[in-house]
């Protein structure tokens, strides 16, 4: 089912030696492009004819009523909505930790650079609902939304034709346990275009439709989720372009193969598209490995979309000469979830650099991360760990620095300014010191 690649004799390892889907955002800008356009133009009117398009449903209102989401939460079960809480309370704790401090540098009396940081006004997130209902997606981006400060939240999830094309119940539940009242029946691209642009454009939008266009986007979602967010990027900022999940695992030959073989499995259950890597230096685990997953599959629920997404080109088995070459292996494909399990696994995954989110030994799967180790699980995808970080407050903040300088403070700089200025070609520059210490400065 799954493949094996050995890289034993490779002496360096490059791009086309990983296991990757054969996709590309790309391939999906044309389509998306047009999607984008259309909600620019027409806005709620072609958000809801794209609805009922690709999800066959097409809600009474973009908007969820409260009442809706207010039932959704009085019919939660109770042991779902004490699970949440768990999450939340954990994600809160973590997240809580990232708050940036303030800071402020004095030159002399009279000069002063303060750093303040400043949440975004308004966001909108994106929480998917297609082959799986994702509450824990509610949870992971708002806490960290709301930790951030951030005044105006907007969430966005796919209607559902089973629940009279508002999202999942779950889904609203989890919004309204949170205190989000802003929430749209909307997904794919169509619903990352909304959020960026709303009703902007839009000369005569419906009254009840009226969409405010937010600052950022995040959230993961499926190959058009992530080209809308590629092409949207400037108009609105984004966390980064997660698309299909992936999980790399590093094991030796203390690593049991049935934990293996199901951490393999939980991230295939994803989507059909998703990388399942398990990376090890031990032909033994490899084969005993290979024969569980065989076996787990066999007994698994969703049976069909595990087999694709195992057997697929972006899934393997990779045959390593040693660990260093597992972590040089890892540093290069820079996977959303990188799980350690071999002796001393605290002690390699400090050798990681680049890596959504690494799990250490064997008793913290991912799964763990998914639902309340209190880690954020909208990671960056497709070897974007290797510049973007899994979502945290930050990507809610924004840092605005304040520059206070007096006559004397700006008289002791004025000509490193204006050698500098000169040096540039930009003379206009330097007369905007020079000035404030001319005659003409002087007399005003």
């Amino acid at each position: 089912m799954i493949r094996t690649v050995d890289l034993t004799s490779k002496p360096t390892l490059v791009a086309s030696d990983l296991p990757r889907p054969d996709i590309s955002v790309d391939s999906a800008e044309e389509a998306v492009s047009a999607i984008i356009e259309s909600v620019r133009q027409r806005g709620a009117a072609a958000v809801l004819e794209l609805g009922e398009q690709f999800d066959r449903v097409r809600p009474a209102t973009l908007r969820v009523p409260q009442e809706v989401i207010d039932e959704a939460v009085a019919s939660l079960d109770p042991e779902i909505r004490a699970a949440l809480d768990v999450a939340i309370s954990r994600v809160r704790q973590v997240h809580s930790q990232q708050l940036p401090t303030d800071h402020s540098t004095e030159f002399g009396a009279g000069g002063r650079v303060t750093g303040k940081h400043v949440p975004v006004d308004r966001v909108g997130l994106y929480v998917p609902g297609g082959a799986a209902v994702y509450p824990s997606s509610v949870v992971m981006n708002v806490v960290p939304a709301q930790i951030a400060g951030v005044g105006s939240i907007a969430v966005a999830s796919p209607p559902q034709p089973d629940n009279g094309g508002w999202p999942h119940p779950t889904i609203l539940a989890a919004a309204g346990i949170l205190g989000v009242e802003e929430v749209y029946a909307t997904g794919g691209a169509q619903a990352i275009a909304w959020l960026a642009l709303g009703s902007s454009g839009v000369t005569e939008p419906a009254p009840d439709e009226f969409g405010v266009p937010v600052n950022v986007v995040t959230g993961p979602g499926n190959l058009y989720v992530a080209t809308a967010k590629r092409l949207l990027q400037g108009e609105v900022g984004i966390d980064s372009e997660a698309g299909p999940t992936e999980i790399m695992i590093i094991a030796d030959d203390s690593a049991n193969p049935e934990f293996v073989a199901a951490d393999l499995i939980s991230q295939a259950e994803h989507d059909e598209l998703a990388s399942a890597v398990l990376v090890t230096d031990s032909k033994e685990l490899a084969e005993k490995v290979s024969a569980a997953v065989e076996a787990q599959v066999a007994q698994t629920k969703h049976q069909e979309r595990v087999t694709a997404s195992l057997s697929g080109q972006q899934s393997a088995i990779v045959m390593v000469r040693d660990l260093d070459q597992a972590v040089e292996l890892a540093n290069l494909y820079g996977a959303e979830h990188l799980e350690i399990q071999v002796v001393n696994a605290a002690e390699l995954a400090g050798q990681i650099r680049n890596a959504g989110a690494v799990f250490v030994g064997s008793f913290a799967p991912v799964s763990l991360g998914d639902y309340c180790a209190g880690s954020n699980h909208v990671l960056p995808t497709m070897g974007c760990a290797c510049h973007s970080s899994g979502l945290n407050v930050g990507h809610f903040i924004k840092l605005v620095q304040f520059i206070d300088y007096d006559k004397t403070a700006l008289q002791e700089v004025a000509p490193v300014v204006e050698t500098l200025a000169e040096a540039e070609d930009l003379p206009a520059h330097a007369r905007a010191v020079s000035i404030r210490f001319s005659d003409s400065g002087e007399s005003l």
